[in-house]
């Protein structure tokens, strides 16, 4: 990557982890078909257990999805969400085995999990959020802002949203070109000594 003309490293490592942040305000810029698009078509590659990829991305755009969203969020999340141009449900599929075909043709690798419900949630749960990060990363690199959250009512977002059962949340993720003078100061974080051992 950096040998591709115009790259500029630290710019892009900038953009993916220095200088991102976590958003809350939003301008009304929206973020277009095209770029979901590409958001996922980025996303997409990144590794999952076997090749599952058991996420699922509903990406809340228009303003009814907006409504239909907003009785399930915790307060302190609601001007986050209805101001924010793209909100993303990331969820997990319960039944992601069912595109081994396409996914594993070289093994059968539906049989590995079908009918193995703690496999197939310790799957679906690791997975689905390796998944929605990427996904963050992917918007990053694109030139969008996010913003991660948890605060919601998961089971009502589901009978909302996914009423077959299939699909469970996992967390959501504003999504657009954040204002910068709604961000709070930066926090810090840990320093190499206390969050890892080189063994």
């Amino acid at each position: 990557m950096a040998d591709t003309p115009g790259f500029n490293e630290k710019t892009m490592l900038d953009r993916l982890f220095r200088q991102a942040r976590s958003h809350n305000g939003w301008t009304d810029r929206p973020v277009t078909d095209e770029t979901v698009r590409a958001i996922y078509d980025l996303a997409k590659w990144g590794p999952t257990t076997a090749n599952s990829t058991p996420a699922r991305f509903a990406f809340i755009r228009s303003a009814t999805a907006k409504a239909r969203l907003k009785p399930h969020l915790n307060a302190g999340n609601v001007d986050k969400v209805m101001q924010a141009p793209c909100t993303v449900i990331i969820a997990g599929d319960s039944r992601f085995y069912e595109y081994y075909a396409t996914l594993f043709p070289s093994r059968d690798m539906r049989s590995v999990f079908e009918g193995k419900d703690a496999l197939i949630a310790d799957t679906v749960a690791r997975s689905s959020t390796l998944q929605g990060a990427y996904l963050i990363m992917a918007a990053r690199a694109l030139g969008l802002d996010c913003g991660p959250m948890s605060g919601f009512d998961q089971a009502g977002t589901d009978a909302e949203f996914f009423p077959d059962g299939r699909w469970k949340s996992n967390f959501l993720c504003n999504m657009g070109y954040g204002k910068a003078e709604a961000l709070f100061p930066r926090n810090p974080r840990l320093d190499f000594e206390a969050a890892c051992l080189d063994l």
